[in-house]
């Protein structure tokens, strides 16, 4: 049996994969040792997922993905695992962004991409990522990312740049002020995902071509700062890709809820769209099962 997992901040996605090939899946709060010491990882383990198992003996194989679980950080995850499933002979813990690229993209080379409330990209050789440009964080960068659309948003609804219309909806919705704004993004944690809380309002007014825009723009300055510098890159040439063959694939809310902006952004940028995922477990579940 195989155990694979999806983490992200707020909540980690588990499937159990059974050697009929019958597929269960369970939930837990996230994990990202960032924000959470290793007792409190292991409790997440220890409490809210092994009760959820039927058969923790009958786990050969664990295969975990997660934000935050750069190489410094996998030892410990991999030790934690190991505590509960003792007969797993295979655990592994990888990044989220190499999730991304094995539930893309398979064993194929190309460009994966994570569009949610922050942003990241790689070029992946069909095994392992070989290049990422850094995403930065969304006050130095995470173009394309929830994030920075509502940083773009705030900055052109307070600086005029907006319809009335829409600023009296948003202030009318969310009774925040610009100093209660300023005060949640530089005062107050996890900035970033308050700006992101804003995308749900600008898609309801996408009708709006000046709102419209604004996620375009977000999506072309992603193209522009992250992808271009793969295709353009001597990794790119190894791997023998064409830039007119080549195809952009995403996982993440962003793409998900803006594909029609974000394939006209890409468009415009010279680049075509591929797989588009709101959540990469299921494309993890096809990989380690093939």
């Amino acid at each position: 049996m195989k155990l694979i997992a999806d983490s992200g901040s707020t909540k980690t996605d588990w499937c159990v994969i059974n050697d009929d090939q019958s597929i269960k899946r369970y939930s837990t709060q996230g994990i990202n040792p960032f924000q959470q010491d290793e007792e409190t990882i292991e409790k997440i383990i220890g409490i809210e997922l092994i009760c959820q198992l039927n058969s923790i003996e009958d786990i050969t194989e664990v295969y975990f993905y997660g934000a935050g679980f750069r190489t410094e950080m996998q030892p410990l995850m991999k030790e934690i695992l190991q505590k509960w499933f003792l007969n797993a002979k295979t655990i592994e813990v990888n990044t989220d962004l190499l999730g991304a690229a094995h539930a893309l993209l398979g064993n194929q080379p190309g460009i994966a991409c994570i569009l949610g409330t922050g942003s990241n990209s790689c070029l992946y050789n069909g095994k392992d990522i070989v290049m990422n440009v850094p995403p930065l964080g969304y006050i130095l960068g995470d173009e394309g990312s929830g994030a920075v659309l509502g940083r773009m948003f705030v900055n052109a609804l307070f600086k005029g740049n907006l319809p009335s219309a829409i600023l009296h909806d948003f202030t009318a919705e969310t009774n925040l002020s610009v100093a209660d704004i300023i005060r949640k993004v530089y005062r107050e944690p996890l900035g970033n995902r308050f700006l992101a809380s804003f995308s749900p309002f600008i898609h309801r007014h996408l009708d709006n071509p000046c709102l419209r825009n604004i996620v375009i723009d977000n999506f072309r300055a992603f193209f522009r700062n992250n992808i271009s510098h793969y295709v353009s890159s001597e990794h790119f040439d190894a791997l023998k890709l064409q830039k007119s063959d080549i195809e952009i694939h995403a996982i993440g809310s962003m793409a998900y809820h803006y594909t029609s902006e974000f394939i006209e952004a890409a468009s415009l940028e010279g680049y075509r769209i591929g797989t588009i995922e709101k959540s990469p477990i299921d494309g993890l579940v096809r990989y380690h099962n093939s």
